[in-house]
């Protein structure tokens, strides 16, 4: 059985435990699953110890840079966005799985995105991820930020990536908010207006509570297929967890599983 568990500032509301004993449990693998709340002040001094009591880490705000100093090797994506959410102990190796958790979200959804054009909100860390794998499924990614340097600093990190000055009403086959504006103190605010939806094809959040954000609410009375950040969530897990227990992933049991997640859990 290994021993695992989330860590962050405040992580006392996390669905991580439940979707990682529900992975688990599913593919008859044994583990324990915590959650660690850890004050910035204190983090220095207690991440080396906890990695010592632990057999894996997922890492969350704010400490998913501040992790890597504490491990031996980077791998993967993680060496990419320079940023940590998954850490096996044993070796002290540290993985980053939302990239893959948001590429096979959108894959399972059936967008296909070669040769299209994506609009982009938001290059804060997630988006930094989400313009990667967008990329690397052959879309054409305009990315825009309230601060400009943040998506020209994106832009210029990996290519069929452009930085945007203001967003337009034009085609996109699709337009994913990675702001975080529209939940928290932001619900039921959009990062974006009708105007702008009313020209795509496909509008994901990766907000997954609510789980109908405004931004998804103004598309899907637009008739515009949606996407909800919950399949992220819950991909990026089973991926964290392949990397726990060295199996290969695979996407179709990650999608099996997820809907069975739905059906049992979520409901």
């Amino acid at each position: 059985m290994l021993k695992l568990a989330v860590i962050g500032k405040d992580v006392s509301k996390s669905s991580s435990p439940q979707i990682h004993s529900f992975i688990a449990s599913s593919l008859g693998l044994g583990i324990s699953y915590g959650k660690i709340s850890v004050p910035e002040s204190s983090f220095e001094f207690e991440i080396d110890g906890l990695l010592k009591q632990y057999d894996g880490l997922n890492v969350t705000i704010p400490y998913k840079l501040s992790i890597i100093p504490h491990l031996k090797k980077v791998e993967g994506d993680a060496q990419v966005f320079g940023a940590v959410n998954t850490v096996v102990t044993s070796t002290l190796t540290g993985y980053n799985t939302d990239g893959q958790g948001f590429k096979l979200m959108i894959e399972n959804e059936g967008v296909e995105l070669s040769g299209k054009r994506a609009l982009l909100l938001g290059a804060g860390g997630a988006g930094r991820s989400v313009a990667k794998k967008l990329a690397d499924m052959g879309a054409d990614v305009e990315i825009y930020d309230r601060n400009p340097a943040n998506a020209q600093t994106v832009a210029t990190e990996f290519s069929r990536v452009k930085a945007i000055d203001c967003v337009e009403a034009k085609k996109y086959r699709l337009v994913v908010n990675a702001t975080g504006v529209g939940m928290h103190k932001t619900e039921g605010v959009s990062p974006v207006g009708k105007e702008i939806l009313e020209e795509c094809d496909v509008a994901a959040d990766l907000i997954y509570e609510p789980a109908k954000s405004e931004f998804l609410r103004i598309a899907e009375s637009l008739n515009k297929k949606i996407i909800n950040g919950r399949a992220m969530l819950f991909y990026q897990a089973y991926y964290s967890d392949c990397y726990y227990f060295g199996i290969n992933p695979s996407a179709e049991t990650a999608k099996k599983l997820f809907e069975k997640y739905l059906k049992e859990i979520v409901k």
